[in-house]
């Protein structure tokens, strides 16, 4: 349900930012000042994040119906 991929993309999000620690160490980009940055425009950081989240519930329900259509097909 919702709950279940609110947590997924949190997760993902939690699992993203471990990852770009890992590779801003040495670039000379302090990764506090990287990740606190505000976009100018918030609108469009918004609407991204919009587009970013359906596409993850997209990928996910996608993924569920492909379970299910091999679970049905198993039995």
């Amino acid at each position: 349900g919702d709950k279940f991929v609110h947590m997924i993309y949190h997760f993902a999000r939690h699992v993203m930012i471990k990852h770009m620690k890992k590779l801003s160490v040495g670039t000379g980009i302090p990764f506090a000042e990287a990740v606190m940055w505000r976009p100018e425009d918030m609108y469009m950081a918004e609407a991204r994040h919009r587009v970013a989240y359906n596409k993850l519930l997209q990928i996910l329900q996608r993924e569920d119906f492909l379970v299910k259509e091999y679970k049905k097909k198993a039995q």
